[in-house]
């Protein structure tokens, strides 16, 4: 998590300081349960509350000698709340404590993260219906296809980035769990309705079953659908800085003024911002293998799982907050030049529309073998010598007796390639 690519909201959820906050509600709350239940005295409880502080600092200190984390923070807000302070963490282990904040810290990035999401689908679905007929040529393997429009193109990454949305949901109930439970999660010390209380003061659900931790699979699921977004994140950005390219330039990244896209070079206008998503994306996409490996612990509980989690909860919500907030702004000031697009798509003389004379000639009783082969010599021909693929056509006398003319002008018509837009647009953003 570096300064470079981090957003200051979500960064704060990693800070010391909210990590330690997070840690003295769930205790502070833990004991307003014990109280309520008669476990421990209601003065206690308000002492915790009126009187509980800690600084990270000493935290450091103490830890520093202790070499335990939940015990030098236990220890300084010793400090501050007095011999009341005796009854905080009765029947808990650590891991509830670490466990359960965890929880709150991916629920709460969750939140931001579904907050990118939802600028970058407005973003999406503007720039589709604006460009919603504007005429493109479609590749496969890099090679023209047939005719698209640059709307249909970004109806499908909207349509991919709302089922990323619906799994991040789902990733965030699935990791909003809590555990009070103490040592090796049997409650044998702690009632399980002081996990109940916590709970619901968080905003979590309880623990179907802890083990004295949360188990990982959990995690491993949640750090997997950001590896998914990071994909999509990637796969889009892949799309702008193709689309980039001197040699197609239908598409860029908007150049600001003062901006310098090279050092020695001051022509260039450099597709940056997408370069940089797709190396944002490989950062949090490396957080997968690692929480996959977590779900693995020793019996009920290790800690091999502690070290990584502590890196790449940090490193993977923050990088892919970022990552989704600048590819929101690269969509909505997108430069679109639907002139480049056309000149594109012509510029093979009309060899996208192979399929439809191929299909025609089958319509009209030649085989699909023959009908191939007929089309094919006429597109090489084209393709290897340039000119006009339907004068080529009707140099052939089969291909001339079998699609008339007129037949011709309409297989060539490009308002064939919009017919199902529409349709396509009502499923990807209702009615």
């Amino acid at each position: 998590m570096i300064e470079r690519y981090s957003r200051a909201e979500m960064a704060a959820i990693w800070s010391p300081e909210a990590r330690f906050r997070i840690w003295f509600e769930i205790e502070a709350h833990a004991l307003d349960a014990m109280a309520a239940l008669g476990l421990a005295p209601a003065s206690a409880a308000r002492a915790v509350w009126e009187r509980g502080a800690f600084e990270v600092e000493r935290i450091d200190e103490i830890e520093a000698e202790t070499k335990h984390d939940v015990i030098a923070f236990l220890t300084n807000l010793a400090e501050h709340v007095g011999p009341e302070a005796r009854f905080v963490h009765q029947g808990m282990t650590s891991s509830d404590v670490l466990d359960t904040c965890l929880a709150v810290q991916l629920t709460r990035a969750s939140d931001i993260l579904l907050a990118d999401l939802d600028r970058l689908l407005s973003a999406l679905k503007a720039k589709a219906c604006e460009h919603k007929f504007t005429l493109c040529i479609g590749r496969s393997h890099a090679i023209h296809a047939e005719p698209t429009t640059f709307g249909v193109k970004l109806a499908g990454h909207y349509a991919e980035f709302a089922r990323n949305r619906a799994r991040l949901e789902a990733a965030r109930t699935e990791i909003a769990t809590c555990a009070i439970s103490g040592p090796v999660g049997t409650f044998a010390s702690i009632d399980p309705r002081v996990e109940a209380h916590v709970a619901e003061k968080l905003g979590l659900a309880p623990e179907t079953h802890s083990t004295q931790v949360i188990p990982r699979d959990r995690h491993a699921m949640f750090f997997a659908v950001l590896g998914v977004v990071a994909s999509s994140v990637e796969r889009l950005a892949v799309e702008i800085r193709h689309l980039q390219r001197t040699e197609l330039r239908e598409a860029e990244e908007f150049f600001s003024a003062g901006q310098k896209g090279s050092s020695a070079m001051p022509h260039k206008r450099n597709p940056v911002l997408t370069e940089n998503l797709t190396g944002l994306a490989r950062m949090v996409r490396s957080a997968v293998i690692p929480a996959l490996e977590n779900v693995a612990l020793w019996h009920e509980r290790d800690i091999s799982h502690s070290s990584v989690e502590r890196m790449i909860g940090p490193d993977a919500t923050v990088t892919l907050d970022f990552a989704l907030h600048r590819l929101a702004g690269v969509v909505e000031k997108l430069v679109v030049y639907p002139e480049a697009m056309r000149r594109n798509l012509d510029s093979l003389g009309g060899l996208v529309f192979s399929q439809h004379v191929l299909l025609e000639l089958t319509q009209s009783g030649m085989s699909r073998e023959d009908a191939y082969a007929k089309v094919q010599a006429a597109a090489m021909a084209v393709w290897e010598q340039g000119g006009s693929f339907r004068a080529a056509l009707e140099r052939d006398p089969e291909i001339a007796a079998a699609v008339p003319s007129a037949r011709l002008d309409e297989l060539f018509d490009t308002d064939r390639q919009l017919v199902h837009v529409d349709t396509i647009f009502e499923r990807v953003f209702g009615s």
